[in-house]
């Protein structure tokens, strides 16, 4: 007679725990993750392991942040990897030093360190608006517009690098202020409590990434257009306008991503950023981000991210095979989106 009774009083306590670990599932994955390894080599937990994940996975937040925008309208960006590529050519070929001996431009004199910065920036950007273009007003398929842009993108950055006096050579030797700024140097005494300033850049764009997402009238067109591109139209929103907006910006960020690479790496090729769109597509399916379009939260985004990174660095650091690592990336890539499509099943 009692059963009854007991099945409602624990019911909404189920029901709570249920949502939280719905709610939470990322950031317990990521906990499990790192106490995992931890348990099999505590050195995991070091300073020194945690600077340089953040170092490693700084850019790919950025691609990743920028691929949200694109998937959080229900489209898919594929050129993102190759425009990384790009533009960390574009920037590495005008910032190297006059004494390295296979200079890009042998005549080129020694530009602001901000001129080929911005110039990459703007050539992502301009990627992102043909992007936003070939979508919004010729209503092609994102999967196939950003295939095609990928595609011709490599073909033009292979031409670029393949220009006399290179001729596809690794382009190195770059400028000490650059790989400072814009690569390994950092803010506070050199050690392990150090603070790389890529890290804070990426700190800053996620910041404003998360302003756009959630303060701005472009954030919120963002996701009603995502949520039911229909119903966003017949409310007023000029869906067209607003996709080009947001490829732009998604572009934008590619570009200051191959900016950061080339200074992370200290140098550039054409084949920088290769496969990167698939990581940071993986990363924001992991982070929350539906494949359906409308949701998605840049903290979710950022620990999509750190979850891959954990994986690739701390199953190395623990001796894991690179092929058992591949194993583990996509079973979780695989759970993450069954997860979401029951999410959207249920919702419907």
């Amino acid at each position: 007679m009692n059963s009854p009774v007991v099945e409602r009083t624990n019911k909404p306590g189920l029901d709570k725990i249920k949502h939280f670990l719905t709610q939470n599932a990322i950031y317990i994955v990521l906990v499990v993750l790192i106490a995992g390894i931890a348990m099999s080599d505590p050195n995991f937990l070091s300073i020194t392991a945690l600077r340089d994940i953040l170092l490693q996975n700084s850019t790919r937040a950025i691609i990743a942040l920028g691929a949200a925008f694109i998937l959080i309208t229900g489209g898919t960006d594929l050129s993102s990897g190759r425009v990384v590529g790009l533009t960390a050519v574009i920037s590495a070929s005008m910032l190297q030093i006059e004494e390295y001996p296979r200079r890009f431009f042998p005549d080129l004199g020694q530009l602001p360190l901000w001129v080929p910065v911005v110039l990459a920036v703007l050539a992502g950007l301009l990627v992102g608006l043909i992007n936003g273009i070939i979508v919004a007003r010729f209503h092609v398929p994102p999967f196939i517009a950003t295939l095609g842009t990928m595609v011709i993108v490599y073909g033009a950055n292979s031409l670029y690098f393949d220009m006399k006096p290179n001729e596809s050579q690794p382009i190195g030797g770059l400028r000490e202020d650059f790989t400072t700024w814009f690569g390994t140097g950092f803010i506070g005494p050199n050690g392990p409590y150090s603070v790389p300033y890529i890290v804070i850049i990426a700190i800053v764009i996620s910041c404003l990434v998360w302003v756009i997402f959630n303060k701005t009238r472009l954030g919120k067109n963002m996701y009603a257009i995502g949520g039911n591109m229909q119903a966003a139209k017949v409310s007023g929103i000029n869906v067209g306008r607003n996709l080009i907006y947001i490829y732009s910006i998604a572009g934008a960020l590619y570009g200051l991503a191959g900016v950061l690479e080339a200074g992370r790496t200290g140098g550039a090729t054409n084949n920088y950023g290769n496969m990167y769109e698939l990581d940071a597509i993986a990363a924001c399916v992991v982070g929350g981000v539906s494949t359906a379009g409308g949701v998605g939260t840049v903290p979710g985004i950022l620990a999509g991210v750190l979850i891959f990174g954990v994986i690739n660095y701390g199953l190395t650091f623990i001796g894991v095979s690179p092929y058992w690592q591949l194993i583990i990336k996509g079973l979780i890539i695989v759970a993450a989106v069954a997860f979401d499509i029951r999410k959207y099943i249920a919702k419907k």
